[in-house]
């Protein structure tokens, strides 16, 4: 299992790659491997703050529909559209081509509470 120890993780299965007060937020490699393939990623919320917990998408595999939802607070600043077309980067490249929304943190320090990659790991069972 990759778990890149660079990135901050949720109990949700979600990444975040700090960028100074930008966050690019994706979905883990554990669970693009539970989803199988996915054929769907939809994201609305491009230009809207939101609250952490919040949901910010959907993806969609051939198994399941999944809400994914935001694990800081902060302004969605764009949807990676490169999944528009090939929603599959997800599951070829979970933590680089795949990410998923870029955001603007309201509270830097939001991301002090979220997994580290050994905490996510644990969390997994990994």
């Amino acid at each position: 299992m990759n778990i890149p120890e660079n990135l901050k993780y949720t109990e949700d299965h979600e990444w975040l790659k700090v960028d100074g007060d930008v966050v690019y937020i994706g979905v883990t490699d554990h669970a693009q491997q539970e989803l199988g393939d996915v054929v769907y990623v939809e994201c609305e919320t491009v230009g809207e703050d939101l609250e952490k917990g919040d949901s910010f998408g959907t993806i969609e595999a051939v198994k399941t529909v999944a809400d994914m939802f935001m694990p800081v607070g902060g302004k969605v600043l764009e949807f990676n559209e490169e999944l528009d077309e090939n929603p599959e980067t997800i599951n070829d490249d979970p933590y680089g081509d795949g990410w998923v929304i870029k955001v603007q943190l309201s509270d830097s320090s939001e991301v002090e509470g979220l997994m580290s990659s050994q905490d996510y790991s644990e969390h997994i069972g990994d």
